[in-house]
């Protein structure tokens, strides 16, 4: 396994990281446990999840995710081996189950406070080493969408220095060690920075935004604030929700699968035009006689803004594919092709 610094702390984090949102849901406690034996076993020690876990969302599995890890690390010892990171849900989710209904979730303080215990209770822990704010609380593009349409009313946001002052208390009694943040842009991201370094609060070490061969944005803007503000990408879907795999080309719908399972809630990454690029990318992969799961995530490791890698699995199988790009560097000569493909037609996806 390969580890970088998270942010500016002293934290070696694996560049894989272990994603989770299927424990609970698309995989029982016993896969979850399978799952992170395994990870551990291959030298993976960081771990993402979130309150909202498992995926998809349901007031009936609400914290599940949390919950199995948390038995997980009860259950080996092993809490002081392993990097956690979780997140706070914000009003974006549309949840009404979490706390006191969405028109009431941000990052005030009494929100915070209850969201960060919860998360303790269920991870059988003392602290979270992330914390991450899951939605910006203002609004900004969506799944799917790129541009940002202004709106005069939207103003019942918590300012970015109070969110980061109520951050500050939960690090001062040990709850959280740093903070993160998830579905950003390059404006908040570097605000909170700004805001952070003038007044001396906590810097956010880290983004978790979506990256893939089809979905690149994150290189537009925010991969020049990752390098140069040391606040690294953490990618989600780097393999574009299993379809990077091959596994759905020619209108297939595997068992079990997250596109079978839920078409209509996962259609950021089924677009007619992605189908035509995820084909080319398996291609590619298979011309190399590279599997194309390993082949996408190896794309995604060697990025020199990210971070940590989040991947995702419901099999055993996929798992392994999945972290054996760890030992995958792709040639410049595979590179150009992927730059190819990518030029033809940016973000097919997004």
């Amino acid at each position: 396994m390969k580890y970088r610094k998270l942010g500016t702390t002293g934290l070696d984090v694996s560049v894989i990281c272990l994603g989770t949102m299927t424990f609970g849901e698309q995989n029982s406690q016993i896969d979850g446990f399978q799952q992170m034996d395994y990870a551990d076993d291959r030298g993976i020690n960081f771990i993402d999840t979130a309150e909202t876990y498992p995926i998809m969302p349901r007031k009936e599995t609400y914290g599940r995710t949390e919950k199995i890890i948390g038995n997980w690390l009860k259950d080996r010892g092993n809490r002081d081996k392993i990097i956690i990171a979780s997140k706070i849900a914000s009003k974006s989710t549309g949840l009404e189950w979490i706390r006191e209904g969405s028109k009431n979730l941000g990052f005030d303080k009494k929100n915070l406070n209850k969201a960060v215990d919860d998360s303790l209770k269920r991870l059988q822990t003392d602290y979270i080493d992330l914390y991450q704010l899951h939605w910006p609380e203002r609004k900004v593009p969506l799944f799917g969408q790129l541009d940002f349409e202004y709106d005069p009313n939207d103003n019942k946001w918590n300012a970015l220095k109070k969110v980061l002052e109520n951050l500050k208390e939960l690090i001062k009694v040990g709850k959280i060690r740093y903070v993160g943040l998830s579905n950003e842009t390059p404006w908040g991201t570097m605000k909170f920075l700004e805001i952070a370094k003038q007044i001396n609060l906590p810097r956010m070490m880290s983004i978790q935004n979506a990256y893939n061969l089809v979905n690149r944005v994150f290189d537009i803007a925010n991969s020049e604030v990752a390098i140069n503000e040391q606040c690294g990408l953490l990618a989600y879907s780097p393999i574009a929700g299993g379809r990077l795999s091959g596994k759905y080309i020619n209108n297939q719908h595997p068992k079990n699968a997250r596109y079978t399972l839920w078409p209509a809630r996962f259609s950021r990454h089924r677009t007619k035009r992605g189908e035509i690029a995820i084909k080319k990318y398996v291609k590619l992969a298979k011309k190399y006689n590279i599997a194309p799961s390993t082949f996408s995530n190896a794309f995604v490791n060697d990025r020199p803004f990210v971070t940590s890698n989040i991947i995702g699995a419901t099999t055993m199988d996929q798992l392994k594919e999945n972290i054996d790009s760890i030992n995958i560097t792709l040639s410049k000569e595979i590179l150009e092709e992927i730059e190819n493909i990518h030029l033809f037609d940016p973000n097919p996806c997004v």
